[in-house]
């Protein structure tokens, strides 16, 4: 008969000793398991963000809405202290995503943030998150996020029907990106992301700050693959640009297609893209097609493009 190890759970305290100098840069430099946890595509903006004369611990955002995310942690069980300062984070920021991490969640405070789902509009959700540590005999420990308050769906669609309303052709982008999304995360391990929006993009992230891909329907009946450089510089971006664009030919020789360079001088991002026909509006045959096309060109430029950039951030003297 197999001989089992033993379980062993441990403190949190035991790994990271000081909140703010050890647990909050880990939680930054793991944002993206955070948001696997979640079935999102978080992207870290900020640690200590200010807020007035108080700092928020991390401020992500989500890229599959564009929702700034707060998040409040601590390494002991939930207090009045925390859900006091998590609700003032939320309104400095204009949250639109509440994250609230500790070692063990208060009931009292588990029905705050069940209630809070309830009474908030459709475009805030509230999470809580307990974080466990284990490891079995003598192995290496591991962690593990566990989800203990998430939006009520049935509330939120409920309130979606007596508030805003989604129209058919929102409804069409929700399904036909809902269906992308379930592709890239259970076939090809591209994204977190677990839910599709009523809106006519999807950014995902690149694993590089301010530097996304992402799938779009645009005007004159184009559908969009691109990369889009916003290092909230404008000159950064520009020079990224540049540098990449004088490899044009290599690059498009790579991907086998030509790009659309957009250095888009009257704003602060830069964006390389590829285009083909397609609609919203088209039917189901052509948008499988135009499916298959997004999935094929978003590894494409994050195969071919990605590294380029990812070398360019790294060497910023050349750039």
């Amino acid at each position: 008969m197999e001989k089992f190890g033993e379980l062993l759970h441990l403190e949190l305290k035991d790994l990271w000793s000081n909140e703010a100098k050890d647990f909050t840069p880990w939680l930054a430099e793991n944002i993206d398991k955070l948001g696997a946890a979640l079935g999102m595509e978080l992207e870290l903006v900020k640690k200590e963000a200010p807020v007035g004369n108080f700092y928020l611990d991390v401020l992500a955002t989500d890229l599959g809405t564009n929702r700034p995310v707060v998040i409040e942690n601590q390494l002991t069980e939930t207090d009045h202290d925390h859900l006091g300062k998590l609700i003032t984070y939320a309104s400095g920021f204009n949250a639109g995503v509440v994250i609230w991490i500790a070692r063990s969640m208060r009931e009292e405070h588990r029905q705050a943030l069940d209630w809070l789902n309830q009474v908030t509009n459709d475009g805030t959700d509230f999470f809580a998150i307990v974080v466990e540590v284990f490891k079995i005999d003598d192995s290496r420990p591991t962690f593990n996020f566990k989800t203990v308050v998430s939006p009520n769906e049935w509330s939120k669609t409920t309130k979606k029907s007596t508030g805003t309303q989604v129209t058919e052709k929102m409804g069409r982008y929700q399904k036909y990106f809902q269906r992308l999304i379930d592709k890239l995360r259970r076939e090809h391990k591209f994204t977190n992301a677990r839910k599709g929006q009523p809106q006519s993009w999807y950014s995902f992230s690149s694993g590089m700050s301010q530097i996304y891909y992402g799938m779009a329907f645009s005007y004159g009946n184009k559908a969009r693959i691109e990369v889009m450089i916003d290092l909230l510089d404008r000159e950064k971006n520009k020079a990224i640009f540049d540098v990449l664009e004088k490899e044009k030919p290599v690059i498009e020789e790579e991907l086998g297609t030509e790009l659309s360079w957009e250095r888009l001088d009257d704003r602060r991002s830069c964006r390389i893209a590829m285009y083909r026909e397609g609609s919203i509006e088209d039917n189901a045959q052509v948008l499988e097609e135009i499916m298959e096309w997004s999935i094929r060109g978003l590894h494409d430029v994050r195969d071919k493009i990605g590294p380029r950039i990812k070398r360019l951030l790294q060497e910023p003297d050349k750039s």
